[in-house]
């Protein structure tokens, strides 16, 4: 049985005293759960003080991204090192706007996901197809690649501990979702494909999430969907009541 896992990208939002107070709501009602992991990745900035906040208790923090080395000459970046002395357990890697905006690409996720490996780092590896893909009827053969490009050179061993996001590139911030069902077929495919890289083991053990406009409405649908293993959340996990909400349902469903 895989732990679900309900994870937040808070993206460029909240001052520091709205993050630390968020994180002062989520751990007073957050419920202990052993069927759910639940993170949040707030700005980096935050990442230190919050982490404080959060040891030995069941809200975990997450980055939203990082470079692939560990120090050097590159000015705004922050390392998988830096990371891993602050005891971050997770770190989102090729989000979308990442790749839209900053100019990522598969093979710097690559690396990126390797650095994370190295540096006792999960990574949540973000996947998903443009509109045009999508109505071209290609999906599947561009989150296929992506997941081969993202895993090269990751051993079975690694991989099994990995996290997948499904996030279809048109319904991120745009209160478009994938069907329950739709989003089950592509989180299959992902599975298949591991299991073409790996074997049967690995493919059963790895977790893959959908993120895409999700919501406590329609969380419970996705997750009853045999290959949906958790959700990464953006403007949802903005509230510490919705957050909430998200992992009572999680821990239910």
């Amino acid at each position: 049985m895989r732990k679900r896992i309900i994870a937040g990208n808070w993206k460029m939002y909240k001052t520091m005293e709205e993050a630390k107070q968020f994180v002062t709501e989520v751990n007073e009602r957050l419920p202990q759960s052993e069927q759910v992991d639940a993170v949040v990745c707030p700005p980096s900035l935050y990442l230190a003080a919050l982490q404080s906040m959060t040891e030995g208790r069941s809200l975990q923090i997450g980055a939203q991204t990082m470079h692939d080395v560990a120090e050097g000459a590159f000015t705004g970046e922050v390392s998988p090192k830096m990371l891993a002395a602050l005891h971050i357990p997770y770190v989102i890697l090729g989000h979308s706007e990442r790749r839209q905006y900053f100019n990522e690409t598969d093979e710097t996720v690559n690396k990126k996901v390797l650095a994370a490996f190295a540096n006792q780092l999960t990574p949540i590896v973000c996947v998903g197809e443009s509109l045009a893909e999508r109505e071209a009827e290609k999906t599947v053969e561009t989150v296929a690649l992506q997941v081969q490009k993202a895993f090269e050179g990751v051993s079975a061993e690694q991989a099994k501990n990995a996290i997948i996001a499904y996030e279809p590139i048109w319904a991120i911030g745009t209160g478009k979702t994938a069907t329950a069902e739709d989003a089950n077929i592509v989180c299959e495919a992902i599975r298949v494909e591991i299991d073409h890289l790996y074997d049967e083991q690995t493919a059963a053990a790895i977790r893959i999430q959908y993120g895409g406009s999700v919501k406590p409405g329609n969380l419970g649908e996705l997750l009853s969907m045999e290959h949906i293993d958790g959700a990464l959340v953006g403007g949802a996990s903005l509230e510490a009541d919705s957050f909430v909400k998200m992992i009572e349902v999680a821990s239910h469903a």
